[in-house]
């Protein structure tokens, strides 16, 4: 005899939308509060870290006393708290200037969110509230764009603090314009007569101001503070904390959350890092509707984010980054100028003109700094030295991320 199915209890049982969202409305949910998994939450307290609050503090205290602090450089691998600090700086002395008369303005803006230094200018320009018409968002030269910046700040007599987070893409927007914006930038108060600029940089890189002008360096790093890399013990402590305010009790294993700590530790002490594969195991945690957080969703997720990285920055390459990193791709392990003849060939292909050997010699150290192809310098005898790229992630992933790119359909 057949047996009859209850048709509302099949669709409950079955239906994989259904499923999850009844999960949901019963509240089997793994995490409370998922804001303070991300990477903008300030926490109240910023383990670790109380060193370098201290200094940053300190560097900017003149404001509170109506003067202009000095330009202040800090840096520091990723994830070691560098942007947390500065904001938190920032806002606690924003919360103690609205009570005051004294005009200040706190701008912060990331280099690596604006494609062009234009765009970045713009960006500050809007928050200084100059309007579209004020500052137009495009059609103007980069000097008249920062003459206005200047002239807003004057006029109004305001006391701007410019952050300009991750100030090294800034570096590299600035030689590709030729423009010698970041030495304007330090040295504006020479042409302001009311009001004032002070300059915060935040690096993730340590070299990079070995490539700056001289003057740049000695106006841009009046002060400096430096944030060293988070040890495991550290990280599992700022773990802890998350865990704390964002899951619900009892919710992770605690070989999870070491095993979280050691792989973020493994990786320069990186806690943006180990705070994205707590989130991100947490919410496969939670789609398995597994009870806990355990060290196999640690790996999974590790897998993921990894993944997801390489194909963001896939997808974020301009047509002839896409072109170098298929011909590195074609012709793995080639040299410079093997690479260069199989990027000229594909531009044949599309009908696209070819850009010229040095440009393309320095788009190759560009890509190479992501991370998604690699370099080695070989040494040939009597014939000098040549260097040799590869990829670092698998053919496939290139071949599937660059497919929905229609002018690449003919070369894919």
């Amino acid at each position: 005899m057949e047996e009859k199915m209850d048709p509302e209890m099949s669709v409950t049982t079955l239906d994989p939308i259904d499923r999850m969202l009844d999960a949901a409305e019963s509240g089997k949910s793994l995490i409370k509060n998922r804001n303070i998994l991300h990477f903008t939450y300030i926490p109240n307290v910023i383990h670790h870290r109380d060193s370098e609050q201290e200094k940053v503090t300190q560097s900017l205290l003149p404001i509170l006393k109506q003067s202009r602090p000095s330009n202040l450089l800090v840096y520091g691998k990723p994830g070691t708290g560098k942007t947390l600090v500065v904001r938190k700086v920032l806002s606690k002395i924003q919360e103690r200037v609205e009570k005051s008369n004294f005009p200040i303005k706190l701008i912060y803006a990331n280099s690596k969110d604006e494609t062009t230094l234009y765009g970045l200018l713009v960006s500050l320009g809007r928050q200084l509230n100059l309007s579209e018409k004020e500052l137009p968002s495009t059609g103007l030269a980069i000097s008249e764009v920062f003459k206005r910046l200047l002239k807003n700040i004057e006029d109004e007599k305001i006391n701007a603090i410019f952050v300009v987070d991750e100030i090294d893409y800034l570096a590299q927007l600035v030689s590709k314009t030729g423009k010698d914006i970041l030495y304007q930038l330090t040295r504006a108060n020479e042409r302001i007569k009311s009001g004032s600029l002070t300059l915060v940089g935040i690096s993730n890189d340590l070299t990079f101001k070995e490539t700056l002008d001289p003057r740049v360096i000695s106006s841009l790093g009046e002060e400096e503070v430096v944030f060293t890399n988070y040890s495991v013990e550290q990280l599992n402590k700022i773990l802890e904390e998350r865990i704390r305010e964002a899951f619900l009790d009892d919710s992770i294993e605690e070989s999870a959350l070491n095993l979280c700590a050691a792989m973020a530790g493994r990786e320069h002490g990186d806690a943006r890092r180990a705070i994205d594969l707590l989130r991100v195991a947490g919410e496969m945690a939670e789609r398995e509707q597994a009870k806990k957080v355990t060290e196999k969703h640690i790996r999974e997720a590790s897998q993921k984010i990894e993944e997801n990285k390489e194909i963001t920055a896939l997808k974020s390459y301009p047509l002839h980054e896409k072109l170098l990193i298929i011909a590195v791709m074609k012709a793995n392990g080639a040299s410079t100028g093997e690479i260069y003849s199989a990027y000229k060939d594909l531009c044949k292909i599309i009908r696209q003109k070819e850009l010229t050997q040095r440009r393309v010699t320095q788009m190759l150290s560009e890509i190479e700094m992501s991370g998604i192809i690699t370099g080695r310098i070989v040494h040939q005898g009597i014939h000098g030295r040549t260097k040799k790229f590869k990829l670092t992630i698998p053919t496939d992933m290139v071949k599937q991320t660059f497919s929905d790119d229609l002018s690449l359909e003919d070369i894919i």
